[in-house]
């Protein structure tokens, strides 16, 4: 029974979620394919024995694999490189059709479409969220006090809500942290709910001095961060979520290439780093806090999808497009050899990836301890 549980708790929920992203990222493929008149012969989510699956009137097969782990679109002559490899020549009406035969911006463009589809899909799903539900923002409330700060010192507590600052009512942190470093060192009386019941306080914001856009500042801090469990949703207009929504898909896709790096150099450790297990587990918890939490970690999901594939490995998308580039200096395609070398390459480094994460996740998640349990 508890592995039903885990069935019914993470199983399906990744599958639903990565089956989802899986589809709007080979979309992005095929859509861009079809635009540049390229016969599509293939489109399959996962891999492996077809499950199911049907011809529409294009000649495109539709179908479903058993490994739900991925997907694909066959193009009409995307793996020939060089005519010289070819059965037989093509016929005019076939070429029209091939991806090979495209021009280098064609073949680049419905390449770059999959990963593009993942970040146009996460900025549909925020867009949607922030218009309909509202955008998760932090109440001005207090979530940790730094020792010896302007906050410790005026006696806020962890769980403290803030009212409102000099009789005028707040209702955000970020209404909250303009107001603070809007006046260093100047004291400022705070109305704080406090365990049912209300308090005046007053806090002196300590100056301190930042860089902003190159140029020097002094701002007021109280020393406080805001409490992740106090959180409110503030619903935008289309333009505003749209707009907010982009903006947000940026900044994570900064955040998470910095992460990178950062594990890169060495100062973030990469046991960090989760594989199926961890997304899986993840997916589950966000389905059980409900549809909007969902929403969100299937956007972030979809940022992290998009940017893996245009990571210049061979075997991803990025990866083609290393090619295509080189093409474009060279003025001809790479050695048919050095390509395929290259490939074998990308393959065996995501391989060693999928193994070092997975094994993460087996760690992290003390996933021999419950095969021990069961088997026990």
């Amino acid at each position: 029974m508890e592995i039903l549980g885990y069935i019914w708790d993470w199983v399906i929920p990744f599958l639903i979620v990565f089956t989802i992203l899986v589809f709007v990222h080979e979309m992005g493929h095929y859509w861009l394919a079809r635009l540049n008149k390229v016969r599509i012969e293939v489109f399959s989510v996962g891999f492996g024995p077809e499950l199911y699956g049907w011809n529409d009137r294009h000649g495109t097969r539709w179908k479903i694999g058993a490994v739900p782990l991925g997907g694909y679109v066959k193009m009409f002559g995307e793996h020939q490189s060089s005519e010289d490899g070819e059965e037989r020549p093509l016929t005019p009406e076939e070429r029209a059709v091939s991806f090979h035969h495209k021009r280098l911006g064609q073949r680049a463009a419905i390449v770059a479409a999959g990963p593009v589809a993942n970040f146009l899909f996460a900025i549909v799903l925020f867009t949607g969220m922030f218009a309909i539900s509202g955008m998760p923002m932090p109440h001005a409330a207090v979530g940790a006090v730094q020792s010896e700060s302007a906050a410790a010192e005026a006696g806020l507590e962890p769980g403290d809500r803030i009212i409102s600052i000099e009789g005028e009512p707040v209702r955000w942190f970020d209404d909250l942290r303009a107001e603070v470093s809007g006046n260093p060192g100047m004291p400022l009386q705070l109305e704080v709910q406090r365990d049912g019941e209300r308090i005046v306080v007053t806090a002196t914001p300590k100056p301190t001095e930042v860089t902003v856009d190159g140029e020097s500042q002094v701002i007021g801090l109280l020393g406080i961060s805001p409490d992740p469990s106090q959180v409110g949703f503030e619903r935008l207009n289309p333009l505003a979520a749209a707009w907010t929504a982009t903006e947000r898909t940026a900044v994570m896709t900064g955040q998470i290439l910095e992460a990178v790096w950062q594990m890169i150099t060495g100062q973030r450790t990469a046991e960090e780093l989760g594989g199926p297990l961890r997304i899986a587990q993840l997916s589950g918890e966000m389905a059980q806090g409900g549809v909007i939490t969902l929403v969100f970690f299937m956007a972030v999901l979809s940022i992290n999808l998009g940017l893996i594939n245009l990571f210049p490995v061979p075997m991803l998308d990025g990866g083609h497009l290393a090619f295509y580039a080189v093409e474009a200096v060279r003025g001809k395609p790479l050695n048919e050899k050095v390509q395929e070398y290259s490939f074998r390459l990308g393959l065996l480094l995501v391989l060693m990836l999928l193994v070092f994460v997975t094994w993460n996740d087996l760690v992290q998640l003390e996933v021999f301890d419950l095969v021990r349990r069961l088997i026990t």
